[in-house]
């Protein structure tokens, strides 16, 4: 018989209330009668010593203990005028009144004694009757005139007279007390159960929705209002769950703009070869021409996907060494001048040679610095412009590249990082590329421990802002 978790927990409580509801009942009993035992031993011990001096007055008065020999039923009014020593003693009355002056309490309270029988200093009976042979480890307690020992008060033994008022009380007391234990086994499983069902709901339902999330239903959320860890365990679920939703989502748009960018430079290359095999077009430089810049076009693309799987996976080769990022970026904008000025838009390039080095390689800087700029221009409009600033600041470079208009709007501006994403939906391969340079600038800044972002120009385009820290400055050797 397999048992889940909700048993399990429920029977663990309920365990666990039951045993300590055992021990606190064995601990009440136990405590009760070694407690009940001493207080019926005091009582006794206080009444034999009322009883011993009342026993001495009345040797006192005779010499002897002729007088109780010759009155039996003497001993027994004796033994029923001893009061409870455990009643309240009779005081003045403080209450209001009909006068001043001390007014009698309630009578006493009797009860009757545990049995006593009276021996003389030989041992000899005097009064009383001793309930079977007399037993010398019976308690006894003396009688004691002028200092000198008369006789002794013997004590009958409880086993033999037990007082069966004491006894009904104790049994009462101890039926109380399991009883009580009783109840508290049952308000046990009671609340064992709801807390077995309380705890256990929320970890049901993580698990069917885990079940519905492995299943594929990424939509799947559970509630998490509490501040507790369940609640935290929520939390985090729900987190993973919309981590997993949007990496699908992204997975299923990336398999598609590969396919995409992939089916138009084949589309085009199987036009041309058969094109070239029909006899429409003859092969010629133009045309092989053309055939190349759609191979190459592809080899850019795999390129690029190849660099983006090793950058994500942490497998790009860097050589870090100081580098003059002033000297790397003028040389990196040099070939775009040209390229620009085609398109009618202008550069500007402000790179004061005396900013300190950075730890970089000066590949992956250069690659970083190509990728933004192809970047700008491809995405800038004629008789636009495109500034290039670098600045030395506390601890860090940062390279400002901007482009004027068309812009991009700021909801997006966060996702020109993504993989595969182009603004410009239409994805028109005269306008752009695949959507990978920039998902390869962050990840080269992100190797160099700085910190890249897209915002708003005040050109009317885009701003790429990127941070790098500065290289330790070198001591010279002693």
């Amino acid at each position: 018989m397999r048992f889940g978790i909700t048993s399990k927990l429920f029977l663990a409580i309920l365990a666990t209330c039951i045993a300590v509801a055992i021990a606190m009942g064995i601990a009440v009993r136990w405590s009760f009668e070694s407690g009940f035992e001493s207080y019926v031993r005091e009582r006794e011990e206080r009444r034999a010593d009322m009883l011993s001096d009342v026993l001495a007055d009345i040797y006192q008065e005779s010499g002897d203990w002729r007088a109780l020999r010759a009155e039996p039923r003497r001993w027994a009014r004796i033994l029923r005028s001893m009061p409870d020593p455990n009643a309240v003693p009779p005081g003045p009355h403080t209450g209001p009144g009909p006068g001043p002056g001390p007014r009698p309490g309630p009578p006493p309270r009797y009860t009757p004694p545990p049995p006593f029988y009276l021996v003389d200093t030989d041992g000899t009976l005097v009064a009383g009757e001793p309930l079977g042979r007399q037993d010398a480890a019976s308690p006894r307690y003396p009688v004691d005139v002028g200092g000198q020992t008369v006789g002794w008060l013997v004590v009958q033994p409880r086993g033999q007279a037990p007082n069966a008022l004491d006894e009904r009380f104790l049994a009462q007391q101890l039926k109380a007390t399991w009883i009580i234990s009783g109840l508290s086994v049952v308000l046990a499983a009671l609340v064992s159960v709801l807390l077995a069902r309380g705890l256990l709901a929320p970890v049901r339902r993580l698990g069917r929705a885990t079940q519905r999330l492995a299943a594929g239903d990424y939509a799947t959320r559970v509630p998490g209002e509490t501040r507790d860890e369940l609640g935290q365990l929520a939390r985090d679920f729900n987190h993973l769950a919309l981590t997993l939703e949007k990496n699908e989502r992204l997975r299923r748009d990336m398999v598609a703009d590969v396919s995409h960018e992939l089916r138009t430079p084949l589309a085009v290359l199987r036009g041309e070869l058969e094109a070239l095999q029909d006899g429409v077009r003859t092969l010629t430089p133009a045309s092989l021409e053309s055939l190349q810049a759609e191979v190459a076009t592809l080899s850019k693309l795999i390129d690029d996907l190849y660099e983006l799987s090793l950058a994500d996976i942490g497998a790009l080769s860097y050589r870090m060494t100081r580098v003059d990022v002033a000297g790397l970026l003028r040389a990196a904008c040099g070939p775009y001048h040209d390229r620009l000025a085609a398109k009618g838009i202008g550069l500007s390039v402000d790179a004061p040679e005396s900013v300190p080095a950075v730890m970089a390689d000066p590949q992956r800087l250069t690659q970083l610095f190509n990728n933004v700029l192809e970047n700008a221009l491809r995405y800038t409009d004629a008789d636009g412009l495109v500034q290039v600033r670098l600045r030395a600041l506390a601890g860090h470079l940062t390279i400002d590249i901007l482009d004027s208009a068309p812009g991009v709007p700021e909801h997006l501006l966060p996702r020109l990082f993504d993989r595969l994403f182009r603004a410009e939906t239409s994805r028109n391969r005269e306008r752009g590329g695949a959507g990978l340079g920039l998902a390869i600038v962050q990840r080269i800044v992100e190797a160099h421990r700085g910190t890249i972002q897209a915002l708003p120009s005040n050109l009317g385009g885009v701003r790429i802002a990127i941070t790098l820290p500065l290289a330790p400055v070198r001591t010279a050797p002693a």
